[in-house]
């Protein structure tokens, strides 16, 4: 099932990490309701987690997706599975750096390896963006988690809170060049906003996977409107909690394009929603259930595009 024409807007390589020091993170803790820990010892966690890590690098893999693994183990790095929140790239050679709301967290920023590991590959980094010295004091803008990109439309809609301050993020959309930023509030029913837009939104070239009963009315029919043309999977919010809206679009080297999700959010799809998802590509499902448990982030997490 070919994208042909629209393809240029997909990657076929992501950078993953491998959760070398993966435990449960007090301090996302703070304000990601997702996180839960687990009756298990700390080396127990740890084989579980690389189990799965290493099974969805084979995975993808298989299917011909380019899985460049940046290991750069270092300690207090609990949540360093997921590099999509400290980088991004684009097609014009640059690497952009992003301000971490917590600060372990933080140490996960090493551009200077990210770089060497990118260009040991063939890949070729023109100019580090570096949005961090934008930041004011307290202002967090977490990469890909916060910013969820429509690459087709040139468009970046985020969802807002503690980590995706909206000051920097219209400052960040003028340096990564995009033209229409749709912000917007978020409450689940704890009373909280969605801490990351990528986990109630995911936008693809032709399809959309949204958790708008979590707008607010004033805003639910403007974020609607915006991704209108393309084919709507409404989740409610259990799905939400089932990662469903965790979900990235990719291709393989011969430009077939596939939906990487995780096995939670697979078996919380209706059978009507999978129909609908199956038109933008194979759907790809793995079992990363103590990464999700623990580190309260899922399969999208875990992929950092490369589209240099």
């Amino acid at each position: 099932m070919p994208v042909t024409g629209n393809d240029v807007y997909l990657t076929d390589t992501v950078v993953m990490v491998p959760p070398q020091c993966f435990a449960f993170n007090s301090e996302t803790g703070l304000d990601n309701e997702f996180q839960h820990q687990v009756n298990m010892t700390s080396a127990e966690l740890l084989d579980a987690a690389m189990t799965e890590f290493n099974v969805m690098v084979q995975g993808l893999q298989a299917f011909g997706v380019n899985v460049l693994v940046f290991d750069d183990a270092q300690e207090g790095t609990p949540d360093a599975v997921f590099p999509n929140n400290w980088f991004s790239t684009d097609s014009n050679g640059n690497l952009y750096l992003y301000p971490m709301a917590c600060e372990n967290r933080q140490k996960e920023v090493r551009p200077e390896l990210l770089i060497q590991c990118l260009e040991a590959q063939g890949y070729k980094v023109k100019n580090v963006i570096d949005i961090r010295s934008l930041a004011v004091e307290k202002a967090k803008l977490e990469g890909t988690g916060a910013m969820v990109f429509d690459h087709k439309n040139n468009r970046v809609y985020a969802a807002i809170s503690q980590r995706c301050n909206h000051i920097l993020l219209e400052q960040c959309a003028q340096r990564l060049q995009v033209s229409d930023v749709v912000a917007f509030d978020t409450n689940l029913s704890s009373g909280k906003p969605v801490y990351h837009t990528n986990v109630m939104l995911s936008v693809g070239i032709d399809y959309a996977i949204i958790c708008s009963e979590v707008i607010p009315d004033s805003q639910r029919e403007q974020v609607l409107d915006s991704l209108k043309g393309k084919n709507i999977v409404e989740i409610d919010e259990a799905q939400l909690a089932a990662f469903c809206g965790n979900v990235l679009q990719l291709k393989n080297k011969d430009g077939k394009p596939c939906l990487t999700m995780s096995k939670t959010a697979f078996e919380a799809f209706s059978e009507e929603q999978k129909v609908i998802l199956q038109k933008s590509g194979e759907l790809l499902s793995f079992d990363v259930s103590h990464i999700e448990k623990v580190g309260g982030g899922s399969v999208r997490c875990m992929l950092a595009e490369v589209f240099l």
